[in-house]
């Protein structure tokens, strides 16, 4: 049976301006203090894990270890069915030392061209899947998953969202995540799904006005 989380703040082990705004908001109804590591000034651990749920536990524990507070790290990427599901726990790498997301997708494109000889006839299916690690001081901790299956496009299309969300197109949908509104993209993501069903298994319903932050 999953832990219900009953404390009031929680830290969020990212220093991801996009992850931090889209999960700060799904969680703004719970009525818990959220304060994210980068905004604590913790350093951001190294992610050797070989899956999204070791690299999404080692990020929480190191933000519990870091101020003895619980914390909730995700760790997402895309994969892309013609490459062999790469980038997969590599897509942040792929943009580089800068975080260029531009690089990345083009590199996307460019080793599907290499694979395929043309865009148009690459397996362009892909798949957005996001693991969240809820841990605890004492060492205990529970996992969600989402994922959202889709396609990709190119060239890039829409500037919203953050890192390949402009040449993923979710299944049934005419735009891609880059030109979705925030509150679109909320109804559909890999991370909006993953933190629902946390929220069912560890928040228990909980909803409340968000408290005044603590020191």
């Amino acid at each position: 049976m999953a832990r219900t989380f009953t404390e009031q703040r929680l830290v969020l082990a990212t220093q991801n301006a996009g992850k931090l705004v889209e999960i700060k908001a799904l969680m703004a109804p719970l009525g818990v203090d959220v304060v994210s590591s980068g905004e604590l000034g913790l350093p951001e651990p190294v992610e050797d894990g070989d899956s999204f749920v070791a690299n999404a536990a080692l990020k929480a524990k190191a933000a519990v270890d870091a101020t003895g507070f619980p914390a909730l790290a995700d760790d997402s990427g895309i994969e892309v069915f013609g490459l062999d599901r790469q980038p997969g726990i590599y897509s942040a790498r792929w943009s580089g030392p800068d975080r260029d997301f531009g690089l990345a997708m083009a590199r996307v494109h460019r080793e599907l061209v290499e694979r395929y000889g043309d865009f148009q006839q690459a397996d362009k299916r892909a798949r957005f899947v996001a693991l969240l690690c809820l841990a605890w001081p004492d060492g205990h901790q529970e996992f969600a998953e989402g994922e959202v299956m889709g396609e990709l496009v190119y060239p890039p299309r829409g500037t919203g969202g953050f890192g390949y969300d402009p040449i993923f197109l979710p299944e049934g949908q005419t735009k891609t995540f880059g030109e979705m509104l925030d509150s679109e993209k909320s109804q559909l993501s890999h991370r909006a799904r993953a933190m629902a069903t946390l929220i069912e298994t560890c928040f228990g319903g909980r909803t409340s006005p968000p408290p005044t932050p603590t020191t």
